[in-house]
């Protein structure tokens, strides 16, 4: 069965998002957001300047679409502007999404304080224990020298086991951070044929991703380390005459399950007070000579 058509109502959330990750949150310029929306719904290369007629219909279509339901306008500058109906919902969407936040980082801490809690308490019974095993053994021995003193003689072989013994139970649980510590997972771990497996929410098996609604001062290391270090290449979607940022680029992860963790877990979280958007995105015929990037 072939890929489903778009239609102008399938633009629809593309250019609300669009707007509202603009510079000023609520306003762009009208070609700048056809581009934007035209790459993020893979209808236009990214770099690309030629835009189609059929495309060009579609947005038009769609952004009166939205005029006529009040969402937003269009002013004869040729700027396109969220109304204040939607500006409210940005920003009280944004509030309820950082409350929820807030809320559970909470939650990870009073967890994280319990099991430490916890451990502490394991430790305690444990070193208990180990007391109490080295008085029994103390004992042993000396019943065994009173044993052994009319003839004043010890056996050293059994003096030597009940030493060790002791040196054993005080190694018992070292406290070493190098072997503490966990391991990082590389992108050398990943076996390049498991790289695209399909996996459950990815049955594709997908690694590229669309991510919109990014903070303008957003960096590589920071929005690598909001997808948990699975980033291997990012390429920013700018203006190609301007070089402006437009707050959304595609990324690469390293395997499948990256892709559908980030799509469950990270869609909508927060990114500098910004719910971030993450959309898959397949490769069209023709762009694999392309894709990655030969740099990160």
């Amino acid at each position: 069965m072939g890929k489903a058509k778009t239609q102008p109502s399938d633009l629809a959330s593309p250019i609300i998002e669009t707007l509202r990750s603009s510079e000023n949150g609520k306003s762009m310029d009208l070609k700048e957001l056809r581009k934007s929306v035209l790459i993020a719904a893979n209808l236009l290369s990214d770099g690309s300047e030629d835009i189609d007629k059929s495309s060009k219909k579609l947005f038009k279509e769609a952004v009166k679409f939205l005029e006529k339901d009040e969402k937003i306008s269009l002013n004869a500058d040729g700027v396109v502007k969220l109304s204040k109906t939607e500006r409210s919902k940005t920003t009280t969407e944004t509030k309820k999404e950082s409350e929820i936040d807030e809320d559970s980082e909470k939650k990870k801490k009073k967890k994280k304080k319990d099991g430490k809690r916890k451990r502490e308490l394991v430790d305690d019974d444990a070193d208990g224990n180990k007391k109490d095993k080295k008085v029994k053994k103390k004992k042993k021995s000396s019943r065994k020298e009173s044993e052994n003193h009319a003839d004043n003689h010890v056996d050293t072989h059994d003096q030597a086991e009940v030493d060790n013994d002791d040196e054993e139970e005080g190694d018992e649980h070292p406290n070493n951070p190098d072997e503490s510590a966990g391991e990082k997972y590389t992108t050398g771990e990943v076996e390049p044929a498991n790289k695209n497996k399909p996996c459950k929410n990815n049955p594709l098996g997908i690694t590229r991703l669309f991510l919109g609604n990014l903070p303008f001062t957003v960096s590589e290391p920071t929005l690598n380390a909001h997808l948990n270090d699975t980033i291997t290449h990012i390429k920013w979607i700018t203006d190609k005459t301007t070089g402006k940022f437009y707050g959304s680029a595609f990324v690469e992860v390293r395997n499948s399950k990256d892709a559908a963790k980030a799509m469950k877990e990270i869609n909508g979280s927060l990114l500098m007070g910004r719910p971030i958007k993450i959309n898959y995105a397949p490769m069209r015929p023709g762009e694999e000579k392309d894709w990655p990037p030969k740099s990160k």
